[in-house]
């Protein structure tokens, strides 16, 4: 069994995707080990529970980043799991977190080109905006291995959409949101079946 973690700190709503696919049955040999959040009231929580997975919230008050990871790390390593997910996760790995689980680690970015919107200061709503701001024509999601450098990891998956002369930064993230739903699970699926051969 391939084991998946998913650490996020909002709404889940990718977790969701994953979630239905897996229900779907079209996540075979895969497994959802947990979903990890450093809030508690974080509605991927929630979505965990309600659905019969395991979800664990880890404090962060008090700690160092390190001494944060190295919590999620021992969880990680106590079920066996073999890719970290994140979802929505607003804090950046240390060093030694990323070295555990070197290329096994996943993000989805909210627009194509990382070089412009990725980086400190780029998530959610904010890059939409400087999307829209800089008149691109098109946006889309990017699915990346996570590495030391924030959103310079080797990029596995893309999906475009276009952008229209009347769109908004919340119309620009339900289109680019609809993408993420779809790619992720893609994603997982074959770094799975890679894992596997």
């Amino acid at each position: 069994m391939y084991k998946i973690a998913v650490l996020a700190s909002t709404n889940g709503t990718d977790l969701q995707a994953i979630i239905d696919e897996m229900k779907a049955g079209k996540m075979e040999g895969i497994e959802l080990a947990a979903v990890i959040s450093n809030k508690k009231s974080a509605y991927a929580l929630q979505r965990a529970r309600e659905q019969g997975y395991e979800a664990i919230y880890i404090n962060p008050k008090d700690k160092t980043r390190e001494e944060f990871d190295s919590e999620i790390l021992q969880v990680l390593l106590e079920k066996g799991v073999d890719l970290v997910v994140l979802v929505g996760y607003m804090r950046i790995l240390s060093h030694n977190f990323v070295t555990a689980f070197e290329e096994r680690i996943i993000n989805v970015h909210p627009a194509i080109d990382l070089k412009k919107y990725g980086g400190a200061g780029f998530f959610g709503g904010n890059v939409h905006k400087a999307v829209l701001d800089a008149g691109e024509k098109e946006s889309g999601c990017t699915i990346h291995m996570v590495t030391e450098d924030v959103d310079s990891g080797p990029i596995l998956a893309q999906a475009k959409v276009k952008i229209e002369p009347d769109e908004t930064p919340e119309s620009l993230k339900e289109k680019v949101q609809a993408q993420e739903k779809l790619l992720y699970p893609e994603v997982i699926r074959k770094l799975a079946s890679h894992a596997r051969a």
